[in-house]
């Protein structure tokens, strides 16, 4: 499965064959059909073992994160370390491929569900007791900031510094969610009473 993995990084989806992947196995094509049908649910097996992999190595990195700055660093650090083992590029290649192909696609939406089903349990925790409780939805706070970052990791590959300064206004931001959590209670109540006028215009 690392074959198809290293294709699909390297070369890219348009790129991906049976005898591209076989040739950097060392085995027979046939192989590959036999073993798992097509080369889309090579790709398939090979993604969700990477992805599961990959969130199961953080697992222990979000249990400790107590602030949202402190889960944007996370985020940052993550960031980089996969970019430089070459996911984001296989992520890349993945959700390029999706947009024309329902398998690569399921194989995409599994991938990003591991993701966001890990940043939800960490948001969730964050929001609970917070001046945020019941106006930021942890299901959909977690996949805004999943979707933020893959945005960042596909802008990175064209203006790096850009990608560099986006990722900084977001610790900034994180800052931001912390100053507010700190208000006095009448204070957070008017603005929570804003939250939910704005949230129903």
């Amino acid at each position: 499965m690392s074959a198809a993995v290293n294709a699909l990084r390297e070369n890219g989806i348009a790129e991906l064959s049976a005898r591209s992947v076989a040739g950097r196995a060392d085995v027979n094509q046939a192989l590959i059909f036999y073993h798992f049908g097509s080369v889309a649910d090579l790709i398939d097996a090979a993604c969700r073992d990477s992805v599961d992999s990959s969130v199961d190595g953080y697992r222990q990195d979000f249990a400790v994160v107590g602030s949202f700055v402190e889960l944007l660093r996370l985020g940052r650090v993550l960031h980089e370390r996969e970019r430089a083992s070459g996911n984001v590029a296989v992520m890349a290649q993945l959700m390029a491929g999706a947009q024309g192909n329902e398998r690569l696609a399921a194989t995409a939406r599994y991938c990003l569900a591991r993701w966001n089903a890990e940043l939800e349990t960490v948001v969730a925790r964050l929001v609970d007791g917070s001046a945020f409780e019941g106006l930021l939805e942890p299901a959909g706070l977690a996949r805004a900031i999943s979707s933020g970052f893959l945005g960042l990791e596909l802008y990175e590959g064209v203006d790096s510094v850009g990608a560099g300064d986006a990722l900084d206004v977001l610790e900034r931001l994180g800052v931001l969610v912390e100053v507010v959590d700190e208000l006095p209670p009448i204070a957070q109540r008017a603005l929570r009473a804003k939250l939910r006028r704005g949230g129903r215009t």
